[in-house]
């Protein structure tokens, strides 16, 4: 049985990504690409070459117990653990993310962004999309009504030096497919647990039976067949085009310096990889930097588990927590000492908050209303926090945000235009982000 990690949201694996291609998933045609080019062009829209790296909390991260502690409110509200100071005078994290608490002058704290949907899927669509879900949508369900954040990111910069401009680790988000933007702009997925040291990424090397000299004559004799006469009108969508593209993007991602080299986690230096905890998580968020470096433009890493409407507190001060605190603030670390901080962006969240109430099974249940997201590099000042929650953490009460204005935010950060139109299959018209606004406490 195939596992569901290795499953997109368009129902294609990696291995159907590299091999086959995706036959009728043509999404837009040439003819949109264009059209969208030249209206970000008119716009004077300037290009960027700002990465991102999205670690997603899928489930629902309690605001109280990371990065917006409520000390003064009743004990049945603010639980079971202290406040710590951060490298920031004035600003307090939850105690049991202490290594975070010491790059906080190198990260922004959002408190104050909420919407109104309290269920798993309908949250993680709006925070993975910037647009909310057009019908409910169950807690399983694997749907995207909206280009996600990454796969926007691939349709307007295409492939580059052989690698997918969109990648994630070790699954895809429920809402992190790209709809009707066609599944080329799905991401491609590396599973396994680079902590092993069997690790390998598969799919991505010529077979033992196959010599590189003979994968290349192979490859001209396909060029050359090529030649046979093909329908080249775009609005045709002739699907033997659209087989080329992934064909080509499989043997580039094959034939890849850059993506060997980046694959190969196992050239990090021991220190390097001991620092960022010899664990699942650590060392995927060390391959997410290695990936941004040599020119994938948006890595997510999934990490689940978030949904503790039973003994959250007990999970809080287990693993779980810890290798994310010493993963995350490692990764934020090592991007501003090798420089890369600048032009890659680090960002943390999940879909919501959790309720200010601890329930009869010492654990915290949904709720949109508020919650924190953690942002970094990329120009984004460090050391502040934008909004606030009141003095309970029941709703974001100071210079509140939509998901709309996120979305905004990071679009704006990796130079595409929020505003643009967008066309489906059909013809029919989609604004990218619906009224939001960049978080001006993001831009310096």
């Amino acid at each position: 049985m195939r596992s569901r990690n290795n499953i997109n949201c368009e129902g294609i694996n990696r291995r159907d990504f590299l091999q086959v291609g995706l036959g009728g998933s043509l999404g837009l045609g040439f003819s949109d690409l264009l059209r969208m080019k030249a209206e970000a062009q008119a716009k004077g829209l300037q290009r960027s070459d700002v990465r991102c790296i999205l670690v997603w909390l899928d489930g629902g991260p309690s605001h109280y117990e990371t990065f917006d502690p409520k000390p003064q409110a009743p004990s049945d509200i603010r639980g079971e653990f202290k406040s710590i100071p951060t490298t920031v005078p004035g600003v307090h994290f939850s105690e049991v993310v202490p290594h975070l608490a010491k790059v906080m002058d190198k990260t922004t704290i959002i408190r104050s962004i909420c919407h109104k949907d309290p269920n798993h899927g309908g949250g993680n669509h709006y925070m993975m999309t910037g647009a909310p879900t057009p019908v409910p949508v169950a807690c399983g369900a694997f749907v995207t009504f909206h280009p996600s954040f990454g796969s926007m990111v691939s349709y307007d910069r295409g492939i580059r030096e052989g690698l997918p401009t969109y990648m994630s680790l070790p699954r895809v988000s429920r809402s992190g497919g790209p709809n009707f933007l066609g599944g080329q702009h799905a991401p491609f997925v590396i599973d396994g647990n680079p902590s092993q040291e069997t690790f390998r990424v598969r799919d991505v090397v010529l077979p033992a039976s196959i010599s590189q000299t003979r994968a290349e004559h192979r490859r001209k004799l396909r060029k050359e067949l090529d030649r046979l006469k093909r329908i080249q009108d775009p609005l045709a969508s002739d699907p033997t085009v659209t087989f080329d593209q992934f064909y080509e993007q499989g043997v580039d991602l094959v034939t890849s310096p850059q993506a060997q080299k980046a694959f190969d986690i196992h050239q990090e230096p021991d220190s390097v990889r001991d620092l960022y905890g010899r664990n699942e998580l650590g060392q995927r968020l060390l391959l997410a930097r290695r990936l941004t470096e040599v020119g994938v433009s948006f890595v997510t890493v999934y990490y689940g588990g978030w949904d503790n409407h039973t003994v959250l507190f007990k999970r809080y001060k287990e693993s779980f927590m810890s290798n994310l605190d010493r993963g995350l603030a490692t990764l934020i670390s090592d991007l501003h000492q090798r420089g890369s901080a600048e032009n890659t962006m680090v960002i943390c969240l999940g879909e919501f908050g959790r309720t200010p109430k601890i329930n009869k099974d010492a654990g915290r249940d949904h709720w949109p209303h508020a919650m924190s997201v953690l942002m970094s590099g990329a120009g984004i000042p460090g050391g502040q926090v934008v909004g606030a929650t009141d003095g309970k953490g029941f709703y974001a009460s100071e210079d509140v945000h939509s998901p709309e204005d996120f979305a905004a935010s990071i679009y704006t950060k990796m130079g595409i235009d929020p505003r643009q139109t967008l066309y489906q299959t059909t013809g029919r018209p989609v604004r990218l982000v619906t009224g939001g606004t960049p978080i001006r406490g993001l831009f310096s």
